[in-house]
């Protein structure tokens, strides 16, 4: 069921099931999701959202109820002309406390007799719209139920994390996708950040930090870097992923690549030549060395 509801979500939304891998060998993909805890929090939050929408639904059935009580009641009230004096409806003095000065009674009396003139005043179809509120709002906290679930479940599933021998790319979000990508060439810093909640789940942040920030340098603040930012949110092996990401760094340097998207500065970081293009040119080579030999063994007997 919820397969089918991710299916046709997804192609709502026109988003990817899966990102593409970065730029790197086909052999070097490491996948890395969320961990389970994070879900886990995700759906505490969602649980105590609920839980605060089922009192306020409470709190607004039962002063719709005490509404719709008094209009009722005031209808059942003697006419105008032998309600009391409105300072008399409030008591002067009461068991517990001192006597309620003049001004306050007499407020509180004319608050009373207004409302009582309001409840007469309302009309049965007020009566009958505050039920359908009441009905529809119970059957819209139900029918959200289940959406809500399933996008919490669903952002949950979309937190991607892919590291090549070249590249990392992260892709989260599903109202609103965020995709970037990170070659090892710009990368400058791998870092671990952990919460007291997220150190009790077992969780941690991975932040990774690359320069080239699109921000000018008019736009940076005094001894503030230019660097971009990708985040490895809540996940369970944040050590072992900023452990591989270091050490494929460390490789990709020693190679002495630059940056893949240089290839025009760059000659010798074409693409690499098929099978048969590399055969072909071996034998070009070997031809060109075989006339080479032949003109050198001529001119020297």
């Amino acid at each position: 069921m919820f397969d089918r509801l991710r299916e046709l979500v997804l192609r709502l939304l026109r988003v990817p099931p899966a990102p593409e891998p970065p730029l790197g060998a086909p052999d070097s993909v490491r996948v890395f999701r969320a961990g389970r805890n994070f879900f886990k929090l995700c759906l505490a939050r969602w649980f105590l959202t609920q839980v605060g929408a089922v009192v306020g639904i409470l709190i607004s059935l039962g002063f719709l109820a005490w509404f719709r009580a008094e209009v009722l009641a005031s209808r059942s009230d003697p006419p105008r002309s032998t309600i009391v004096a409105p300072a008399a409806t409030v008591p002067a003095a009461s068991p517990s406390g001192p006597a309620l000065p003049s001004r306050v009674r007499h407020a509180a009396g004319e608050n009373r007799q207004s409302f009582h003139f309001l409840a007469r005043r309302t009309p049965d179809w007020a009566l009958i719209l505050l039920e359908v509120i009441e009905v529809g709002g119970v059957l819209l906290f139900l029918v959200q139920l289940p959406v809500t679930f399933a996008a919490v479940r669903l952002d949950f599933e979309l937190h991607w994390y892919i590291v090549t021998d070249r590249s990392l790319r992260i892709r989260t979000g599903l109202l609103r996708l965020q995709e970037s990508t990170m070659s090892f060439a710009n990368l400058q810093q791998v870092e671990i950040k952990q919460g007291p909640l997220q150190r009790l789940l077992g969780l941690a942040d991975l932040r990774v930090q690359s320069a080239g920030g699109s921000s000018s340098p008019q736009e940076q603040r005094p001894g503030q870097e230019s660097l971009h930012t990708g985040v490895f949110h809540s996940v369970e092996n944040a050590a072992d992923i900023r452990d591989l990401i270091l050490d494929r760094l460390r490789k990709f340097r020693e190679t002495g690549l630059g940056d893949p998207d240089d290839h025009g500065h760059h000659p010798g970081l074409a693409a690499p030549a098929s099978p048969g293009e590399a055969l072909a040119a071996a034998q070009e080579l070997l031809t060109e060395a075989r006339a080479l030999r032949s003109v050198l063994t001529t001119n020297f007997r």
